[in-house]
């Protein structure tokens, strides 16, 4: 099983390695793009779409240093073609680095309020992705990976894009609306992973708000450019639905073929769960981003220290998600993707 591999990956270090393809970023930055492998299932992996979510773009750091030095004969080479992009946004990343880094075990709240930074729509680069002929790519960094895909001969038979969020009731897992009948195996293996790990799921009914469609506990649909600018338009304004470009998973499935897309959602903070409601909006969760809201006026006033925050925080039952356990989730959830678009594709040969 794939699954078996995360131990070897998480040990794995961080080195520079000479990408497949380069580019570069809106401030000049190298922003490198992976291949491995020469197998028929594509893989399409990528991160850090929103700079402030480290987890994912350290996941992918690790595997393409993992891959880099299997035989060419190991399996994961054999059967697959791995596309990845460990850090979509390398401007982003400088920047947020203020309150992280690649050796922590879990992050720090406060720092975290004090200095993460994220693109806003119209510069944000996971909405930001061209399709031909319908839209053009939002930043450099966009184009450079539509390019990448298009050397790599798609069709693509997975897409994941990794994401966080900055507080949640748990693990939030986001499936391709044209897959939920074909998910089975993505909501098992990840429901599996997640019970094994003592973690509980985030359960919210968006109802569709955005292209939040709940599937099932801990799982949805992932969200879409379309749907963001509906919400936008019904909102009247008009201006904000202008911003959202495609996301990575729609440029990719325009790509052709019928690419699974997934969204991994980990959260950098637990936040404890009282009550079964799943309405939106959501009283508990509201009332934790208050909570968040408050700290960080504090801190930018100098009315609270970070200790005082962390000691707040653990009172009030908010607790870091060991990054170790981000990273196990998020590889869990492609590699029950990889298993349920294997099946789907490559059902007379034994994945």
């Amino acid at each position: 099983m794939l699954y078996n591999y995360i131990e070897q990956i998480l040990d794995t270090p961080i080195k520079p390695l000479t990408p497949y393809f380069s580019g570069k970023t809106k401030a000049g930055r190298p922003l490198p793009a992976y291949r491995f492998g020469r197998g028929d299932f594509k893989i399409s992996l990528i991160a850090g779409c929103h700079a402030d979510e480290p987890s994912g773009p350290r996941l992918l750091k690790k595997l393409v240093n993992f891959l880099d030095q299997l035989d060419s004969r190991q399996e994961l080479l054999k059967e697959f073609s791995w596309q990845v992009v460990p850090h979509a946004n390398p401007d982003g990343e400088a920047v947020n680095q203020n309150w992280y880094s690649e050796e922590d075990a879990a992050y720090n709240l406060a720092a975290y309020l004090k200095f993460r930074d994220r693109a806003l729509p119209g510069d944000d680069i996971e909405f930001g992705f061209p399709i031909e002929g319908q839209a053009t790519a939002l930043r450099p960094e966009n184009a450079f990976i539509y390019d990448f895909w298009r050397t790599c001969q798609p069709p693509f038979h997975l897409h994941a894009s990794l994401h966080s969020m900055g507080i949640a009731f748990g693990a939030w897992f986001l499936i391709d609306q044209n897959w939920i009948p074909r998910s089975e195996i993505i909501q098992k293996n990840c429901l599996k992973k997640t019970k094994e790990l003592a973690y509980p799921l985030h359960d919210i009914d968006r109802k569709g708000e955005k292209g939040f469609h709940r599937i099932a506990e801990g799982f949805c649909t992932r969200p879409d450019s379309n749907s963001m600018r509906k919400h936008f338009l019904e909102l009247g304004d008009e201006e904000m639905a202008s911003k959202f470009h495609p996301s990575s998973m729609e440029s990719i499935r325009s790509l052709g073929g019928d690419c699974l897309t997934l969204v991994s959602e980990m959260p950098l903070f637990l936040i404890p769960r009282k009550t079964r409601d799943i309405s939106w909006p959501n009283a508990e969760f509201d009332a934790w981003r208050n909570n968040l809201g408050n700290w960080q006026r504090q801190l930018f006033q100098e009315t609270i220290s970070e200790s005082e925050v962390k000691q707040e925080a653990e009172q009030s039952g908010l607790r870091p998600m060991p990054v170790a356990d981000q990273m196990r989730l998020q590889w869990g959830f492609a590699c029950a993707g990889i298993e349920q678009a294997w099946k789907e594709n490559f059902s007379d040969k034994e994945s």
